[in-house]
């Protein structure tokens, strides 16, 4: 088969940014440069700017222009919720999964020791499905809790609902954030009516800009800051904004609101098309968490459990970007990391199985699926 040029199958990770993002940001990287407290023409011409992509966002999400403020990206509006809330509602316990992302994970528990509060992570089945009994039980016994679980997990793409969790919060008056950075872009939010109190997203993670994200915090539920040293955000996170990535952010979760039809279909076609060839090319091959089942997944990752192979024992990835394709082994945060994927660790998968997250986007091709494949059959003959 011949050999498509470099395959990029990392997408999880990071996504490749879309040029009209890019066209939209590149006035406020030359001509439009002005601080945006300040108070002349320069610095008024930006803040309008990034009013406008405020409402762009509020707007797409349901939500209102107050209740969107803008971070350098996932991990601090994960860090900014979740202090934030502990601090601002004098919450007396923190309750996640060991699946979280580290940006939730070490959050929680650097909160949780400085407060002098419980942390519990939820029990888990072996393929990542939260013990919602258990989360009831927490709750009954402190209402007065944080709550804080993704939607969409990065590593095993496991979907948790955010309105049954939402529901349970409520009724109980827990505070309920979830970090929303997988499907934020790839999934519709009606934040008006979702029974959530905080949601995080980034840019990057659906054709935006790096270094850039959102916090959204219900108004009637709001949070004390993360980060001090200036009045911006409406005094929610000081320090002068990132402008051309809130205007990239703004344009590239506008484009994917518009378009999130067609580019759903394309990937879930990718995605079923993957899993079904790759049973059949490599038949021990088994899926981790329910990333290998599109109705309980993301639809843009799946995480793949190889047979043990002496020749590929820890050099998969290797082999793979060798042959050209870019994968990833876990989360890309913690790639390079002597410990391995705690999410796997986790759900106990074996040491002996190389685990692979390939993630998909509407850039992907069924051939370079294929020449995939081929390269997998190739290795594991």
């Amino acid at each position: 088969m011949k050999h498509p040029t470099a395959i990029y199958l990392d997408n999880a990770a990071t996504t490749a940014l879309d040029e009209r993002v890019l066209e939209a940001m590149l006035p406020f990287l030359r001509s439009h440069f002005g601080n945006p407290s300040s108070v002349h023409k320069h610095g008024r011409e930006v803040r309008v700017a990034i009013e406008k992509a405020r409402k762009t966002v509020a707007a797409l999400l349901n939500a209102t222009p107050g209740e969107i403020f803008f971070t350098s990206g996932g991990t601090e509006a994960d860090n900014t919720a979740i202090h934030g809330a502990v601090d601002a509602l004098g919450l007396t316990q923190i309750i996640t999964s060991p699946l979280e992302h580290h940006a939730v994970l070490h959050a929680a528990e650097a909160c949780a020791k400085n407060r002098h509060i419980p942390l519990t992570l939820l029990h888990i089945d072996q393929a990542g499905n939260l013990d919602l009994d258990q989360l009831t039980s927490l709750l009954e016994e402190n209402p007065n809790s944080l709550v804080t679980l993704m939607e969409g997990n990065n590593e095993i793409g496991n979907l948790t609902d955010l309105q049954v969790i939402g529901d349970l919060c409520k009724r109980f008056g827990a505070y309920f954030h979830s970090d929303a950075v997988q499907t934020v872009g790839h999934f519709h939010h009606d934040l008006k009516s979702l029974p959530v109190d905080a949601i995080s997203g980034a840019a990057h993670k659906f054709h935006g800009p790096k270094g850039v994200g959102f916090l959204y915090v219900k108004k009637d539920r709001r949070i004390t800051p993360y980060l001090y040293g200036g009045s911006q955000e409406r005094n929610m996170r000081g320090g002068t904004e990132n402008v051309p990535g809130i205007i990239g952010l703004a344009k590239a979760l506008e484009l994917a609101y518009g378009e999130m039809a067609a580019h759903a279909a394309h990937i879930k076609k990718l995605k079923s098309h993957f899993v079904q060839q790759l049973k059949k090319a490599i038949p021990e091959t088994q899926f981790n968490g329910n990333s290998g089942e599109l109705d309980k997944s993301l639809y843009t990752v799946v995480n793949v459990s190889f047979p043990p192979s002496p020749s590929n024992q820890g050099m998969l990835l290797f082999n793979l970007d060798l042959g050209g394709i870019s994968a990833s082994g876990g989360s890309a945060c913690s790639s390079g990391a002597v410990l391995g994927s705690h999410v796997l660790q986790a759900l106990d998968a074996s040491p002996e199985r190389e685990s692979v997250r390939f993630s998909f986007s509407r850039f992907n091709t069924l051939e370079e699926l294929d020449y995939t494949i081929e390269k997998l059959r190739e290795l594991y003959a």
